[in-house]
């Protein structure tokens, strides 16, 4: 099989390693752009997109759109980058003019908006007011779900996805990028409450995101970190129907948060193998791995 490099939706990284806090928990540090290249080069990845986290909520360092853009600078063959707007930011209201901070940083190169984790509901007015934005102003935003305040980091939404149909449906030239446990969770139809914050496991049946994928054309997912991953292999037969439905809506990510993260290797090695076996038709593969990232960024 022909190499194909792979361009990673969901990456992070820090220009300032050296003065950085590590996770308390974990004692895991975001990584440099040099070190983050070092993986890449052992996936086989072409380029990444930073993503910036402004909402310090559950998170042990903050990282902006400025630190974002400083690292791609420095490796621009290597990695794009989004923006962080927080629907807050300004005046703290609905009616603050976020375009213009929106149309700043597209200036400036930035090639959308995320990872968006703020806790407010997804359909809060200033969400709403974000959303409109990101539609006037093009740009596409790369969404963290929580299942309620407290619960980590993360828009809030209930079992089903309710809030975000909303905005989906209102904001229809939006495109939304999806992420997270509670987002990936609802990929299977016998989802219980208490299962949305973490990885469930068996046999999928459809469930609310298969419907959302179908009725809008604007929703995309990011398979990046545990929750993609587990979402792919709990069930590879329903996987690779879902991958072949949906694939010029689905973007192969990392979200790799420090050096000990090892399940980019084991989800390329899924893909490799889903690839090998034909349960990925090699243009589908293409598309996720990379062709939709370069479609959707301009890159």
């Amino acid at each position: 099989m022909e190499t194909v490099r792979k361009i990673d939706i969901h990456a992070h990284a820090t220009a300032f390693p050296q003065l950085i806090p590590a996770n308390r928990h974990t004692h895991g540090r975001f990584l440099g752009g040099d070190e983050l290249i070092e993986m890449y080069d052992r996936l086989n990845i072409e380029k990444g997109v930073l993503l910036p986290l402004v909402d310090t909520v559950s998170q042990w360092v903050s990282m902006t759109s400025e630190n974002c853009k400083l690292v791609a600078d420095a490796h621009p063959d290597r990695f794009a980058w989004f923006c962080g707007i927080d629907p807050r930011m300004g005046d703290n209201s609905e009616k603050t003019d976020l375009a213009y901070l929106l149309n700043h940083y597209k200036a400036l190169g930035a090639k959308g908006v995320g990872e968006l984790t703020t806790q407010l509901y997804a359909d809060d007015p200033m969400m709403d007011n974000l959303f409109a934005a990101l539609e006037e102003c093009g740009m596409p935003v790369l969404i963290h779900i929580s299942p309620r305040f407290g619960a980590g980091y993360g828009i809030i939404d209930d079992l089903g996805l309710p809030r975000l149909e909303r905005m989906l449906k209102k904001h229809p030239k939006m495109k939304l990028i999806g992420h997270s446990q509670p987002f990936w969770a609802e990929i299977s139809g016998d989802l219980t409450e208490g299962e949305r914050n973490g990885y469930p496991q068996g046999k999928v049946t459809e469930g609310r995101l298969v419907k959302l994928m179908r009725d809008y054309g604007n929703l995309y997912c990011d398979l990046s970190a545990g929750s993609g991953m587990n979402a792919m292999t709990r069930d590879p037969e329903f996987a690779a129907r879902f991958m072949a439905e949906f694939a010029g809506r689905i973007f192969y990510g990392c979200d790799i948060c420090a050096s000990f993260n090892t399940h980019p290797f084991k989800f390329d090695e899924f893909l490799t193998a889903m690839r090998a076996d034909g349960m990925i038709s090699e243009e589908n593969y293409r598309k996720i791995v990379r062709e939709n990232a370069l479609a959707l960024l301009g890159l």
